[in-house]
């Protein structure tokens, strides 16, 4: 039970980040393209990550550890469903708007314990239930008063699939594996693959690049860095179906962060989309009768 409560608090401190960095996120994006965005975002996390590994040795001497093939492979594959899902997203913003995207990315919350029975993980009957008012709620949080679907939309949902792969790719492969190598690699992956996608699809200017390092700093140190490496950790000790529950109230912390910092106004809709989320949440986490 223990173990199960750190797994909670390590995953919902990891959402409380990546809600905060949708605002790091909308500023950096002003000023240059989402790849190059993307690539520099994920070096600043591998930069980041690497020396802060020597903290954390494990069994194994510093080096001895990052020559372990089942890292490599793992944090490979998982690395590959990342920059799969963030593509996505980056893409699918361009023609959707913010508030219909966080609604369409949290769709994770409904396609993970789908997916999760082609791997033999049934979800529980309260992480079942549970997906009816995290919908509803991410809905009144998100979408109120937007009507169409356009090919951003459909790029987002693909999006929703693409991240629900990568949880449970972390819940498959993560295992033994040291959490912070596991997500320097993945982030070294993303990076990898974003420089030549910025540099075939977007001009890059160094001097923009370089007025954005507040954003970048806190979109890669922070929500690459810290909050996909407590994913992980969290991800050991909870179900992928509770977690993906868990990081869904990334899209209420990003509105509670808007309130806060940029002074946004929240709608009784909006509130009323939070509480029930919330809720959701709490009822996915309640034990259930034998």
């Amino acid at each position: 039970m223990k173990k199960q409560f750190s797994g909670i608090l390590a995953i919902l401190g990891g959402t409380v980040i990546w809600g905060s960095a949708f605002i790091a996120q909308s500023v950096g994006m002003d000023k240059i393209g989402p790849f190059t965005f993307q690539a520099v975002r994920c070096a600043l996390a591998v930069l980041f990550l690497f020396p802060v590994s020597a903290l954390f040795p494990g069994e194994k001497s510093f080096w001895d550890s990052w020559k372990d093939p089942a890292l490599w492979k793992s944090g490979i594959i998982c690395g590959l469903a990342l920059f799969a899902a963030s593509s996505l997203q980056q893409v699918g913003l361009v023609y959707t708007d913010a508030g219909k995207a966080g609604f369409l990315t949290a769709m994770y919350i409904v396609f993970v314990p789908f997916l999760g029975l082609f791997v033999g993980r049934k979800p529980g009957k309260n992480a079942v239930l549970s997906l009816i008012p995290a919908v509803v709620g991410l809905y009144l949080l998100s979408c109120t008063g937007m009507n169409g679907i356009n090919k951003g939309d459909v790029l987002l949902l693909g999006c929703a699939v693409a991240f629900s792969v990568q949880i449970l790719l972390i819940d498959r492969h993560c295992g033994n594996l040291d959490g912070i190598k596991l997500n320097c690699v993945q982030a070294l992956v993303v990076t990898v693959l974003s420089v030549p996608c910025a540099l075939l699809t977007e001009k890059i200017n160094l001097s923009l690049v370089a007025s954005c390092w507040l954003p970048l700093g806190y979109a890669g140190i922070l929500s690459m860095g810290v909050a996909y490496s407590l994913q992980i950790v969290g991800q050991k000790r909870v179900p992928p179906t509770a977690a993906a529950l868990l990081m869904s109230l990334e899209s209420v912390f990003a509105a509670l962060f808007g309130w806060l910092l940029l002074h946004e106004t929240m709608t009784k809709a909006e509130l009323l989309g939070c509480g029930l989320v919330f809720a959701a949440v709490v009822l996915s986490q309640l034990p259930e009768k034998k």
